[in-house]
């Protein structure tokens, strides 16, 4: 129970001294989405949605349980899955199906939220044919970023589906064992939505949503560090033609149980 520990203690301290936020804002014209066009709503075989980005012309980074039914825990196949890029208003600036996808290794499907599990919920995707769009640019990967970062999100949500959001100004207000603690404001559908740093006006990811989390009256997000899982996940998809692949761990799996904290912090998916 240590790294749940942790994580709860630091939800607790922190939930008091939340910095300053910016508010949601919708990409609802051209004008508003620019910059953001590779940021995409995903389809999942008719039973939900999530959220994606581009980090290269035909591969998508999202989170690891957005491809699982929820009811069996059993992984769905990934040629069900469709990538919306830019999708604001019924309309995408492109469609693509998936090919194939690639899950973290140790990444282990489970009703119980904990550390482990979020910080190994990572999932790439191949699209069946790259996106040739000049508007649509793929996002670069920056490193971990450290508490008090400021970071961005873009995310499409269940009250929010037809058209992304932007949250310009968030805050890490942890990063631990890979996860990251951040102030942003996600929701159901936010699931592997990117988050971003700036590097010389540049937008990076540095993580993708895992889940939020409750603690009294305070929303968090709870995001994986995706610097090091990527490299591990793009090397696969290079080795292996698969459908869906799962590689075999090379460490045994640290088991860590509940599924909420001992202080009342709730997980969530989003």
């Amino acid at each position: 129970m240590r790294l749940l520990l942790i994580l709860s203690v630091a939800l607790a301290g922190l939930s008091s001294a939340v910095p300053a936020e910016s508010r949601l804002r919708s990409l609802v014209t051209g004008d508003d989405s620019k910059g953001w066009e590779a940021v995409g709503r995903l389809n999942i075989g008719g039973a939900g949605f999530c959220t994606g980005a581009l980090i290269a012309p035909d591969l998508v980074l999202t989170a690891a349980h957005c491809l699982y039914n929820k009811e069996t825990r059993d992984p769905i196949d990934p040629t069900t899955v469709e990538f919306l890029a830019d999708l604001r208003n019924g309309r995408a600036s492109s469609y693509r199906d998936v090919k194939r996808a690639v899950i973290h290794p140790a990444y282990v499907y489970d009703t119980a939220l904990d550390v482990e599990r979020v910080r190994n919920d990572v999932a790439l995707l191949q699209l069946t044919h790259p996106i040739r769009n000049q508007s649509i640019t793929p996002y670069k990967i920056h490193a971990q970023p450290n508490r008090g970062d400021e970071v961005g999100v873009v995310s499409y949500a269940k009250d929010r589906a037809e058209a992304p959001s932007l949250q310009e100004v968030c805050h890490v207000l942890d990063a631990q064992s890979g996860t990251l603690i951040l102030s942003c404001d996600v929701d159901f559908g936010s699931s592997g939505a990117p988050v971003f740093m700036f590097e010389n006006g540049e937008a990076q990811i540095v993580s993708v949503v895992s889940a939020k989390a409750r603690m009294d009256s305070a929303n968090v997000a709870i995001g994986t560090s995706v610097e090091g899982p990527l490299k591990l996940l793009i090397a696969e998809m290079e080795a292996t033609e698969s459908p869906v692949k799962r590689i075999e761990p090379v460490v045994r799996r640290l088991t860590i149980e509940g599924r909420a904290s001992p202080n009342g912090a709730k997980f969530l998916r989003p």
